[in-house]
């Protein structure tokens, strides 16, 4: 007597149902365990951290657009360990700090250095809370040669050079500078150090000329910086949290997002930090930059 198929049927169907049910249980477990979860009732603060020399702003400013978006964010900390770095990418997360202002809080929280381009980021915030013993301010702006010329004639090793103006191989490492490009890079140095000026001044609600008048280099302390209307407030990272809730009116807990890290492994980080700080040093020899940047490396303590 043949065997009735119809049940076999019916409980291989329910399986095959319960097995999809649970790989889709999985997925999104597995999603949320990666990236956090995305359901949250909770009021959020994003945290941006700015360390060490900047060279890029793309990431800085990618995470501006994305909390800037996000609606579950309703303020923005930029956490600043930074002794600066290039113009241009200080200038482009200043510029995206300021478009962020328009809608949402910003505050600026001060580590151990914000610095130069740091300061210049910083300044665009809302508001600004730094150390008191944070060191911070260097307005100014610095250009930095490898003059090799006489190593290089010790060695038996000249350099032929064709160029089609004067100034094409300004700063070349293979011999000295001439008066008129000193004279040339001088106002292109000035120039740049006016914008840095602005910024402040624009950024801080200061006179132009107030700001001009420790556009030195100088680096200040947070409590220096206080005095001098360049910091609004004295306290660490959690005195900028609950300034960031008043800010923007939140009431009770408050949950801290940060950007998602990239996972990778042990030695791929070791050999892209190799690589890169390879990278940098090569450049740094033999191309000149104009940078917002302490002059030397900068640490203290007690």
């Amino acid at each position: 007597m043949p065997q009735k198929k119809g049940p076999i049927i019916t409980v291989l169907v329910v399986l095959g149902i319960v097995v999809v049910f649970l790989g889709m249980v999985l997925v999104v477990f597995f999603s949320i365990s990666r990236t956090g979860p995305r359901i949250s009732f909770q009021d959020q603060i994003g945290v941006i951290p700015i360390e060490g020399t900047i060279t890029s702003s793309r990431q800085v400013v990618s995470q501006l657009v994305r909390f800037r978006k996000d609606r579950r964010i309703k303020a923005i900390i930029l956490r600043v360990n930074s002794p600066g770095g290039g113009v241009a990418p200080s200038q482009e997360i200043y510029r995206e700090v300021r478009k962020t202002i328009a809608t949402k809080r910003v505050i600026a929280s001060m580590g151990s250095l914000a610095a130069s381009g740091g300061y210049y980021i910083a300044s665009a915030a809302d508001k600004i809370v730094a150390n008191p013993g944070t060191l911070t301010g260097s307005i100014g702006v610095i250009m930095e040669f490898v003059q090799l010329e006489e190593l290089l004639k010790k060695i038996g090793i000249g350099m032929e050079v064709l160029k089609s103006g004067e100034f094409k191989d300004i700063g070349s490492p293979h011999r000295k500078m001439s008066d008129r490009e000193k004279k040339l890079l001088r106002n292109l140095i000035m120039d740049v150090q006016e914008q840095f000026v602005e910024a402040v001044a624009q950024g801080r609600h200061l006179p132009v000329e107030k700001v001009r008048e420790i556009a030195d280099g100088r680096i200040l302390s947070g409590a220096q910086s206080r005095k001098l209307g360049l910091v609004d407030q004295l306290g660490n990272f959690q005195d900028a949290v609950e300034l960031a809730k008043r800010m923007a009116g939140i009431r009770g807990e408050v949950r801290l997002v940060y950007p998602k890290k990239k996972r990778v492994g042990l030695l791929d980080l070791i050999f892209q930090n190799a690589a890169h700080a390879f990278y940098e040093s090569l450049v740094n020899a033999v191309n000149p930059r104009i940078e917002y940047r302490s002059g030397w490396p900068l640490w203290e303590e007690y």
